[in-house]
């Protein structure tokens, strides 16, 4: 009985509950879809949003829990993890509601696709609190596999095979690379996996200075900058965003990144703490090219799917900003910008499947005229597209305001200067599509607004893109005005989660602000 017992604490299954959720809401569609067969695409949908926002509200009963390690030390169920974990949920919600409709009008399966996309939520989820080497491996292939599968989904399509192909071997390679680095990790600390004890082991080596140390860092980070699609490690990402199918784009835009970013944080903070300084001076690289590169090249994109691709870079790099920063609000305003992405990104690609659906193309010179036969399209994709770029009152310029202002107050004024310019050239971008939308006179209107197929929300899977669109818009617009509930909510998440307090007073430490035999509070 004692033994059982202490097996069942030291597993703490209980910090998995939300991800138990989302495997038991798998197996019902699965099991489901086995039995009911092609009928079964009328629930299937809601089934699965059902699933994962029973999953989202499992994640917020979980908030502070007073012991949040589970399996040995493999899982942390912080309260960081907490909200990544309800951001890839998020997003995968938003995601089906805008892939009925899509996925059925091209004649595959709604079951598997859903399926594969819960699988990949699932590994997103357990990449955001993986506290081990080989669970964050596991959980990484699992999101990228799935990732895969789902961009080469519309098999009939070459360019969906194209893309596939692409990310998969880019893809491939760069997991090879990230595996590389874990394995040295793995050698340098003594043959351990647990991040902490990874950490106290290789402080040890020579100060925390060696080579094997650093070549395991630029191995890591190439695996990480990957994921987050940033400067140079991007070029999947244009190919990748026009040939898939456009929900896969907007999950891999939002929840991939997301789960990119929560490993950053957690595999650097805890694992690298020795050398913060060096992978501060990388990110900043990297930041400044995803600014430069990912703003600059979305001015010549025709493409509205390759637009919002080096849009999605741009953003990245904006994010990285607060990473760099280190400090309660750098990590805050991180969480923040990601959470109202989430519905501003999601938004724009829920419009741009809308316009494809009836139009079939994304051509963004085809959108001219557009306000005349839809306005709610218009509406919605406008607001969106000004969120991104950061116009207020609307989300996006909160968002900025306080990445800029963490990155300020972390004097990387340089950084800063340079986010505030790029910003302002991804204005004209966003800009140039919804002046394209409105301003256009009857006659300048284009073939394919002008042949737009009469509105009609009845027909299958049509309500849900609709109900998508509408969440989207609403949830941009407020997250502006009530912003700071939800700025509150992130800086809660960092100043709660204790590998965080610990990594920023080291910065501290380092950097003279503080005496390095001050008791910590």
């Amino acid at each position: 009985m004692d033994f059982s017992a202490t097996i069942a604490s030291q597993l703490n299954a209980g910090t998995i509950v939300p991800e138990g959720i989302v495997i038991i809401t798998l197996m019902i569609i699965l099991i489901g879809d086995l039995i009911v067969g092609r009928s079964s695409k009328t629930w299937i949908p809601y089934a699965a949003i059902a699933g994962l926002l029973s999953s989202i509200v499992a994640l917020c009963l979980t908030w502070d829990l007073p012991n949040p390690v589970g399996f040995l030390g493999a899982f942390n169920s912080d309260n960081l993890s907490i909200v990544f974990r309800g951001i890839i949920a998020l997003s995968t919600v938003v995601t089906i509601l805008m892939s009925v409709r899509y996925v059925e009008q091209t004649g595959t399966s709604l079951a598997e696709f859903i399926a594969i996309m819960l699988t990949a939520t699932l590994g997103g989820m357990f990449l955001c609190g993986a506290n081990e080497l080989v669970m964050i491996f596991i959980s990484l292939e699992m999101l990228s596999i799935s990732s895969y599968l789902m961009t080469g989904y519309m098999k009939r399509d070459p360019r969906s095979n194209e893309a596939a192909l692409k990310y998969l071997l880019i893809g491939a390679s760069s997991s090879a690379i990230f595996l590389y680095g874990m394995s040295l990790l793995y050698g340098l600390s003594g043959g351990e996996t647990t991040l902490d004890k990874i950490a106290v082991n290789i402080t040890h080596l020579n100060g925390g200075q060696s080579l094997g140390i650093a070549v395991a860092l630029v191995f890591i980070i190439a695996g990480i900058a990957f994921k987050i699609s940033a400067v140079p490690f991007h070029q999947w990402t244009p190919d990748v965003y026009e040939g898939s199918p456009t929900p896969v784009v907007a999950f891999l835009s939002v929840g991939s990144k997301a789960a990119g970013f929560a490993l950053a944080i957690r595999l650097l903070v805890t694992a690298f703490a020795s050398v913060t300084q060096e992978w501060h001076l990388i990110f900043t690289a990297l930041a400044i090219l995803s600014m430069v590169l990912g703003n600059v090249v979305a001015l010549a994109q025709t493409s509205m799917k390759r637009m919002l691709a080096y849009s999605s870079i741009g953003q990245a790099g904006f994010v990285m900003i607060g990473l760099t920063a280190g400090t309660d609000a750098g990590y805050s305003s991180m969480v923040f910008y990601l959470l109202i992405y989430l519905f501003m990104n999601l938004g724009a690609f829920t419009g741009v499947i809308l316009f494809a659906l009836r139009t079939g193309t994304d051509q963004i010179s085809e959108y001219a005229g557009l306000y005349q036969k839809d306005p709610l399209l218009t509406l919605g994709l406008s607001l969106c597209l000004l969120s991104l770029g950061g116009i207020p009152p609307l989300a996006g310029f909160f968002g900025k305001i306080y990445l800029f202002w963490a990155g300020w107050q972390a004097e990387l004024y340089g950084l800063v200067i340079l986010a505030l310019v790029t910003s302002v050239v991804s204005i004209y971008y966003y800009i140039r599509v919804v002046k394209m939308m409105v301003v256009k006179e009857p006659q300048e209107m284009s073939e394919s607004v002008k042949n737009y197929p009469e509105i009609r929300w009845n027909l299958p899977g049509m309500r849900p893109l609709q109900v998508g669109l509408v969440l989207s818009v609403i949830a941009t617009s407020l997250a502006g005005i009530l912003s700071n509930p939800l700025f509150n909510l992130a800086n809660e998440s960092v100043t709660s989660t204790p590998i965080l307090q610990s990594a920023i007073v080291n910065t501290r430490i380092s950097q003279g602000e503080i005496p390095p035999n001050l008791p910590l509070q």
